[in-house]
């Protein structure tokens, strides 16, 4: 019987395969160039939002405020090219900027002890509120000659593949090699795993956790450039938006365990390929914006409860670092 016994990254990439055949085959309009253009687009942003939110929760903790970074600092590349800013310096200035953001949130969940649910929602609306505040000028920050050439990192292609999905396989490189074959991932993995015994061996757990958030908000940042060089914009009430339970969506569904320690890279790829199939399909059928969110939620519902049967908690667990 063991043979013949699935896990759950195979589980969600066969119901991906049965949901993309079944939209080739009955939904008129999704099997065209130009949808899996628009799909594939979708699917690198997700992808790389799911990529950051993944190093936090297999660090045992979860990041609400990813959307504000990748409205804020990218929108404010755009604002700042708009009013005669050279682009170094405004991709400069944004990187500064999502760098001290990710330092707030880290000390606020290491050093303060404040839960990091709790921490990120409240610094997530600062920043979504300082951007709408201080920062831009409308709700929708405009491409300008300055910007020129630089649609190139959503728009453009090499040897016919978009370079929005290269960027989005960039990021899986680089996320797996840190996880993976770093001093810092193991030490990622393990303070998810049991973070007291991480902590007795040794291991710099506090400069760890807030080096997982600075590291989350800089992946957020290159989402939210490669979406800004996509549409040739930044919407910055995409913050807003449900987009944060679609990443959170990806990672449950992929496989990375809520309780921490467990899952890589391809959970994330996986779970990126069934929900950034369903989001498109579901807009092709012209599903209500209620709809979706209902669908979603039941979906999120379900993985939720799916993850706490396969990854129970422990006494330890139960003890730190519940988000």
């Amino acid at each position: 019987m063991k043979r013949f016994r699935f896990n759950q990254q195979e589980i969600v990439f066969a119901v991906f395969a049965l949901l993309f055949l079944v939209f080739s085959i009955f939904l008129r309009g999704f099997l065209t160039p130009e949808n899996m253009l628009t799909l594939l687009q979708n699917v690198s942003v997700l992808g790389i939002l799911g990529l950051a939110m993944a190093i936090v929760v297999i660090g045992r903790g979860i990041d609400i405020s990813l959307i504000a970074a990748l409205a804020v600092p990218p929108g404010l590349v755009l604002q700042m090219v708009q009013n005669g800013h050279s682009l170094p310096a405004s991709l400069l200035t944004a990187v500064l900027l999502t760098i001290a953001f990710g330092l707030v949130n880290g000390w606020l969940i290491a050093y303060a002890e404040v839960p990091s649910l709790f921490a990120t929602l409240a610094t997530g609306l600062l920043l979504a509120g300082l951007g709408q505040a201080a920062l831009f000028q409308l709700d929708v920050v405009q491409w300008s000659p300055g910007m020129d050439g630089f649609e190139r990192l959503g728009q453009g292609t090499i040897l016919g593949i978009p370079t929005s999905i290269i960027m989005f396989a960039i990021a899986c490189i680089v996320v797996a090699f840190l996880l993976r074959q770093t001093r810092w991932g193991a030490y990622i993995y393990a303070i998810g795993d049991n973070p007291f015994a991480a902590r007795v061996t040794g291991i710099p757990s506090r400069p760890i956790i807030v080096l997982q958030y600075v590291i989350a908000a800089l992946i957020g940042c290159f989402a939210g450039l490669v979406l800004a060089a996509s549409v040739n914009s930044m919407p910055t009430r995409i913050f807003n938006s449900t987009l944060i339970y679609d990443v959170i969506l990806v990672v449950v569904l992929g496989g990375i365990g809520l309780s921490g320690g467990r899952g890589g890279v391809l959970n994330v790829v996986i779970g990126t390929l069934l929900i950034g199939t369903m989001l498109n399909g579901m807009t092709i059928m012209d599903i209500s914006y209620a709809g979706q969110n209902l669908i979603k939620g039941v979906v999120l519902l379900l993985a939720v409860i799916t993850d706490s049967f396969l990854n129970p908690r422990n006494e330890e667990t139960a003890q730190q670092g519940d988000i």
